[in-house]
């Protein structure tokens, strides 16, 4: 089994209780198992006037191959009322692969580690809850990347 990290967002249709609903999905996902999940964390929306997000990252051990899990992951999001209309538009569920064992991945439908990661503290810090002493795949360390990432505008969700 690879470790995959899982980023997860939420800012319509009760965001707490659709990371609850997802993590319960990713526990039923085949040939996987859930490892750990973050606390869940309060952000500002990278675009004005959305509500603001409720996000976390778990760790999954899969046999699933990184597309496979991309394919769970979507229908995962359409379960729970998922639309794509826009890129950046308000959502009832966003999963994201952070990263997939220590393989870089390149393909037209997946990029990993996540291409944006590194600038998004509501990722950083739940994923550094959860995998502290974390390398990429670049060699980099999470520390690194915290050092560069202000924790401004996140908060710490109480259970």
């Amino acid at each position: 089994m690879e470790r995959a990290y899982i980023g997860l967002g939420s800012n319509l249709a009760e965001p707490a209780e659709q990371l609850r609903q997802a993590l319960a999905a990713l526990q039923q996902l085949p040939r996987s198992r859930l490892a750990a999940v973050s606390s869940f964390y309060a952000s500002d929306s990278l675009l004005p006037g959305q509500p603001r997000y409720t996000n976390a990252v778990a760790a999954l051990d899969t046999d699933l191959q990184p597309l496979q899990l991309l394919d769970a992951l979507q229908a995962i999001e359409l379960d729970q009322g998922r639309e794509r209309h826009e890129r950046w538009g308000p959502r009832t569920l966003d999963l994201d692969i952070l990263l997939f064992g220590d393989r870089p991945i390149d393909e037209p439908r997946l990029r990993v580690p996540h291409y944006q990661m590194h600038l998004r503290a509501f990722v950083l810090y739940p994923l550094a809850e959860i995998a502290a002493d974390l390398q990429l795949p670049d060699g980099c360390h999470l520390s690194e990347l915290l050092a560069t990432c202000p924790f401004d505008g996140l908060e710490r969700l109480q259970p």
